[in-house]
């Protein structure tokens, strides 16, 4: 009975939708070239440098080398293999879902036990510093001193989220509990090297496999941003997002939120920018309360994002709850840090750089963020446009050469 209702809620949502579509042609349309324009000038070109590189890395052997060097302290502090720290690192500096790609690509070579991966992707999947500074803070908010407290809410958050995790799965863990290695360089180094010799693929080759390794997983990313940018729309345009939001504001309303946020703030669980960017543009309201809500649905990823990762997992055998609730964690972790670091993370720094509470200028174009979010803007299609070309190209040659039978 539980399965035939879910196939007939299945079956219903994917009819509503296409009924939606129908009846507001236009307002669809509008919405999935705005989540295209978001795909080909921020996304794509802001991505597809880190997962070319990180392919990079796995091949010739640095992620063996890290992995080693840095299990005394990964082991401790998070109970996962050394190997986690390069998927932290690359998960904080490139944003989600590089965190879960990453994950799901150590969890297929076996340097993670299926435990191991949970507790990874659960706090390695953060937004990069070019979305919160760039996007949110000056693109949205108008504001760079903003950026600075979202930005350690969300990692000290993301950072709290992995010591909680650590307990995750104890007494049903496939590996058994291992001290701590100690620290070695040769070692390291001597991983390295081997993993390099069993790689046998050519230079070329690994070069090839790591462009079209990342089109495909941007090319889902993309498409996900688009569908989710479309319904996000179309439930408001039905009706859908103002009687939810009924509900939501119920719950925002014990900790004094005001009304007028539980629309951006029910937008923001589906989609980040969309969310962001309605709550950045409310008026009225106070700045404290409307940071708090940005900084939950940043670390809530939204359920675009978590479709992608979800989509990612589901090449493996981690499970997607573990990493759904660390979601949860993650978003009252940064609300809370936010609260506890308004006044020394931003009213102070406002004060000394002389600005007014609240700021409602415009960017201060000399700032780096600004700077490389028009560099996106500019450039972005042009990259997309020419990387996805070269991919073309290297599927052609490689049919070409290998054609089936």
């Amino acid at each position: 009975m539980k399965s035939f209702l879910k196939s007939l809620m299945m079956a219903l949502s994917a009819f509503v939708l296409a009924v939606s579509l129908i009846q507001y042609p236009d307002q669809s349309l509008e919405a999935s070239i705005r989540g295209l324009n978001l795909w080909l000038e921020i996304v794509f070109p802001s991505l597809l440098p880190f997962f070319i590189t990180a392919e990079l890395l796995i091949a010739f052997g640095v992620v063996k080398f890290l992995g080693i060097l840095f299990e005394p302290l990964m082991r401790p502090l998070f109970n996962v293999p050394g190997a986690g720290s390069f998927v932290w690192a690359m998960g904080m500096a490139s944003g989600y879902p590089s965190g879960a790609k990453l994950t799901a690509r150590l969890r297929q070579e076996n340097h993670l036990t299926r435990i191991e991966a949970e507790r990874l992707a659960s706090f390695t999947n953060a937004s990069n510093p070019l979305f919160i500074i760039g996007a949110v803070s000056v693109g949205f908010f108008h504001d760079p001193e903003l950026g600075m407290l979202l930005a350690v809410s969300h990692y000290l958050g993301n950072f709290l989220v992995g010591i909680c995790m650590r307990f995750y799965g104890r007494k049903t863990n496939l590996r058994k509990s291992q001290p701590a290695e100690t620290f070695s360089i040769t070692k390291a180094f001597k991983a390295l090297h081997d993993t390099r010799l069993e790689d046998q693929r050519p230079l070329g080759k690994i070069l090839g496999d790591a462009v079209l390794s990342s089109l495909q997983t941007l090319l889902m990313i993309g498409g996900f941003i688009i569908i989710f940018s479309v319904i996000n729309k179309l439930m408001f345009l039905i009706g859908i997002t103002p009687l939810i939001s009924k509900g939501i504001n119920l719950l925002l309303s014990m900790i004094h939120i005001p009304e007028s946020l539980s629309v951006p703030f029910l937008a923001g669980l589906f989609e980040i920018t969309l969310g962001a960017q309605m709550m950045a543009q409310t008026e009225n309201v106070e700045l404290l309360k409307q940071v708090i809500l940005v900084s939950f649905i940043l670390a809530f990823n939204g359920f675009s994002v978590q479709a992608q990762v979800a989509s990612i997992l589901a090449e493996t055998d981690i499970r997607f709850l573990p990493y759904f609730f660390a979601r949860i964690i993650h978003g009252i972790f940064a609300g809370f840090l936010t609260v506890l670091l308004f006044e020394p993370l931003y009213v102070n720094r406002v004060k000394t750089n002389l600005h007014e509470l609240p700021v409602n200028g415009l960017p201060d174009a000399g700032s780096f963020w600004f700077n490389v979010l028009k560099f996106c803007s500019h450039y972005g299609p042009m990259i997309t446009i020419i990387t996805i070309t070269v991919g073309v190209f290297i599927l052609m040659s490689r049919t070409a050469r290998h054609p089936k039978a």
